[in-house]
């Protein structure tokens, strides 16, 4: 059971810079970005490929950020230069990534498990403490950015694309650049989770925005996000809480590891829901209320009346 808890928690590191990347996307700029299917997959197939020509380990991951980067640039330009629809413009560039990731990586998988990676040098003890240094460094930076001019641009493109323009920023530009910055972590989480599963697959990308929204959601739900800091703490442990909950969902005996996506897609629906039934069971809870002190003061009112 610890065995299973310990790899949760490593995954859920693993997957948190992703889920930061999606929390740009749909949070910040409300962007539906479906690039990062293959953007996931152009990370991991980037790093494999320089990884098992004795490129090291750290340079490939920088070499897979900057092909999420370029990958996210695109998608921005698509919609904001090219005019088109944002969701559409997400997934012609994923079905684009499809076929240049299959370029990258010459075949459908690459192996690693004869190179060294970056976890090459951890123990399993210090691996936990080490991504966990390395997610909240990124988280860190990610939150500074987010309080710069440019960063603050970005914000309020999101909010008010509209009053932001009328304010002589270009949105336009923080669009490509949040779409862009978004996909470099993709790619980022991309090359890590290959090189610590120890191979590359073109089909690794498949269904990572739904996983992604799953963190943000949660993490959202669960631990709030009244400020950019607790944002983005709450996008963290949101996917270390979504790898958990799948453990223990896959140690019911009835459920296959088939059922991830099932599970997954379940997850997603309770975390939408459940904040809208509380919503209003609260507001049904507050009307009640005000209808019997409302009865009260009108009983109060037609006992002295009748003095």
């Amino acid at each position: 059971m610890m065995d299973s808890m310990n790899g949760a928690v490593e995954l859920g590191l693993l997957y948190a810079l992703m889920a930061l990347g999606v929390y740009i996307t749909f949070r910040i700029l409300d962007f539906p970005d479906l690039t990062v299917d293959g953007s996931f997959t152009t990370g991991g197939g980037i790093a494999a490929i320089l990884i098992a020509h004795g490129t090291a380990p750290w340079l490939a991951c920088l070499a897979a950020l900057g092909g999420g980067l370029l990958a996210g640039a695109c998608t921005g330009l698509l919609h904001t230069k090219g005019k088109v629809n944002g969701l559409l413009s997400g997934i012609l560039m994923m079905i684009a990534l499809y076929s240049i990731n299959m370029r990258i990586m010459g075949k459908p998988n690459i192996s690693l498990l004869s190179t060294d990676t970056v976890f090459t040098p951890l123990s399993p003890q210090y691996l936990i403490p080490v991504l966990a240094v390395l997610v909240i460094a990124v988280k860190l930076l990610l939150d500074a950015f987010l309080r710069t001019d440019l960063g603050l641009a970005l914000r309020a493109t999101g909010d008010n694309a509209r009053m932001i323009r009328s304010f002589g920023a270009n949105t336009d530009n923080t669009t490509i650049l949040g779409v862009s910055l978004s996909n470099g972590l993709v790619a980022l989480s991309g090359a890590l989770i290959t090189q610590q599963s120890g191979f590359a697959d073109i089909s690794m990308g498949i269904g990572m925005i739904v996983i992604g929204l799953a963190s943000v959601i949660i993490g959202e739900a669960i631990f709030g996000a009244r400020t950019v800091f607790l944002a983005t703490l709450a996008v963290v442990l949101g996917s270390i809480v979504y790898r958990i909950v799948i453990a223990l969902a896959l140690r019911v005996e009835w459920l296959d590891a088939s059922d991830l996506k099932l599970i997954t897609a379940l997850i997603v629906i309770v975390a939408l829901v459940l904040p809208s039934l509380q919503r209003a069971w609260r507001q049904k809870a507050v009307a009640r209320k005000r209808s019997a002190d409302f009865a009260a003061v009108a009983a109060k009112s037609s006992t002295g009346g009748g003095r």
